[in-house]
C-alpha cells in the first residue's frame, strides 16, 4: 500500500514511498549494526573471562562472608550454652556474657546474613520495609553489642577494686537493670529515629530510595548522637576503665611481693619473675581486649562522621569497614570466653561429653584444688585439673608459692 502511496507535485520533492524506504532500509541497516556489535561482544573471550572472574570473586567473598557469620553463630551460642548448662558459669558477671552473646547473636542472625545478599548481588531483594527494620536491627545490635563491653568494663573494675564491696553491692536485681538500660538504650537509637525518620536531613526527608536499594541516610546530628552513644563514650569509659586495672593490678602484685618478700627472702627471686610476668600478663589481655575493639569498630566510625557531612566515601571503602566492625561479633566469645578456663573446660563437655567423662563428675574436688586426676586410661590430664589457676586459665607461677599473686591480673 505504501508503495503505490505517492504525492503528485513538483519533480523536486520527494515522494512518501522513497521517504518510507529510506527510512526503512536505515532502521534495519543500523538494527543490524546493532545486532552483529551485541553479539560481537556477548562472544568476546575478554568480556566472557571478566564475567567468570567477577562470578569467582563473589563466590569466594561470599564463602567468607559465611564463614564469619558461622563462626559468629557458633561462638556465641556456645557461651549461652555454657553458661545455662554449667552450675558453676551460673555467676553474676557472666550474665553481661550472656547479654553480650545475645547481641552478637542478633546482629549474626538479622544483619550479617542479609548484608551478604545485598553486597554481593548488589541489590535489596527483601522490600523496602524490611530495609528500615534491617537498618534499625544493625544499629540496635551493633550500639547493644559495645555497650555491653562498657559495661564488662565496668564489672571488672569494681569486682577487682573492691571485691568485698562488689560481694555487697552487686546482686541480681543490679545486673538485671543494667542489661534492660543497654538494650532500651540501643533500641531508642535505632528503631525509633529510623522508623520515624529522624535521621534524615530536612532535604533528603521527602527522598524515597527505590524497591531494590537500602542504606542509611542520615544526617550530622544523628551521625553525631548515635556515634558517640553508640561508640566514642563508651570506648572512652572502657580505656579509662583499662587503664586504671592495669595500674591497680600491678600495684597489688608489687604489695604481694613485698610481703612474700618479707616473710621469706628466700623467695624473692621467684617472687621478681612472677611479678614481671603477670605484667606481662596483664598488658597482653588489656592490649588484646582494648586492641580488637578498637580495630574492629574505630575506622567504621570515623568514616560514619565523615560520610555523614561530605558523602565521598566510596561504596566499597564502607562495606569493608562495616564488615570489620562485624567480624568483632566473632571474636568477642574468644576474647571474653575462650580465654577463661571456666569456659574452656565448659565448651570441652558440650562439644565432647563423652571425652574423660568420669574425671569431670568423679574427681571435681581434685580438678578444684589441683591436684591431678587419672583418666580410665590411668593416663594424667592437664587440660582435666586446676593446679591453683586463676579465671582466664593462666596458671599461677609455682615460684610466687601465693594465690593471689596471678587473682587480680587474671580477672581483667
Amino acid at each position: 500500500m505504501l508503495t503505490n502511496y505517492t504525492v503528485i507535485g513538483t519533480g523536486s520533492k520527494p515522494s512518501v514511498t522513497k521517504m518510507f524506504v529510506e527510512t526503512a532500509k536505515t532502521t534495519v541497516a543500523a538494527a543490524s549494526v546493532t545486532s552483529v556489535n551485541f553479539s560481537t561482544n556477548a562472544t568476546e573471550p575478554g568480556n566472557v573471562e571478566e564475567t567468570a572472574d567477577n562470578v569467582a570473586n563473589k563466590v569466594i567473598i561470599g564463602i567468607f562472608l559465611g564463614l564469619i557469620i558461622f563462626l559468629s553463630l557458633a561462638g556465641n551460642v556456645l557461651v549461652c550454652i555454657a553458661v545455662f548448662t554449667d552450675r558453676r558459669l551460673k555467676r553474676l558477671n557472666n550474665m553481661f556474657i550472656v547479654s553480650l552473646a545475645v547481641a552478637d547473636l542478633w546482629v549474626s542472625l538479622m544483619v550479617m546474613t542479609f548484608a551478604v545478599v545485598n553486597d554481593i548481588s548488589g541489590k535489596w531483594m527483601f522490600g523496602p520495609v524490611y530495609c528500615n527494620v534491617w537498618i534499625s536491627s544493625d544499629i540496635m545490635g551493633s550500639t547493644a553489642s559495645i555497650l555491653n563491653l562498657c559495661v564488662i568494663s565496668l564489672d571488672r573494675y569494681i569486682h577487682i577494686r573492691d571485691p568485698l564491696k562488689y560481694a555487697r553491692w552487686m546482686n541480681w536485681k543490679k545486673v538485671a537493670i543494667a542489661i534492660i538500660l543497654v538494650w532500651t538504650i540501643s533500641i531508642i537509637l535505632s528503631f525509633i529515629p529510623i522508623n520515624v525518620g529522624w535521621h534524615k536531613s530536612p532535604a533528603d526527608s521527602d527522598n524515597v530510595l527505590p524497591p531494590d536499594v537500602c542504606y542509611l541516610e542520615i544526617s550530622g546530628t544523628y551521625a553525631v548522637v548515635s556515634s558517640s552513644i553508640s561508640f566514642y563514650l563508651p570506648c572512652i569509659v572502657m580505656l579509662a576503665l583499662y587503664c586504671k586495672l592495669y595500674m591497680y593490678a600491678r600495684e597489688q602484685v608489687r604489695s604481694i611481693n613485698r610481703t612474700l618478700v618479707h616473710n621469706n627472702v628466700g623467695d624473692a627471686r621467684g617472687s621478681g619473675q612472677a611479678s614481671r610476668l603477670s605484667d606481662h600478663k596483664a598488658a597482653v589481655t588489656l592490649g588484646m581486649i582494648m586492641g580488637t575493639f578498637l580495630i574492629c569498630w574505630l575506622p567504621f566510625f570515623i568514616l560514619n562522621l565523615v560520610e555523614a557531612y561530605c558523602k565521598c566515601a566510596p561504596i566499597i571503602l564502607f562495606q569493608i569497614l562495616t564488615w570489620l566492625g562485624y567480624f568483632n561479633s566473632c571474636l568477642n566469645p574468644i576474647i571474653y570466653s575462650i580465654f577463661n578456663v571456666e569456659f574452656r573446660n565448659a565448651f570441652k563437655r558440650i562439644l565432647f561429653p563423652r571425652s574423660c567423662h568420669w574425671c569431670h563428675e568423679t574427681n571435681r574436688d581434685a580438678f578444684r584444688y589441683g591436684t591431678p586426676t587419672k583418666c580410665k586410661n590411668g593416663s594424667s590430664k592437664a587440660s582435666e585439673f586446676r593446679s591453683t589457676r586463676a579465671e582466664n586459665g593462666s596458671k599461677m607461677s609455682q615460684d610466687s608459692k601465693h594465690p593471689l599473686m596471678d587473682e587480680k591480673i587474671t580477672k581483667l
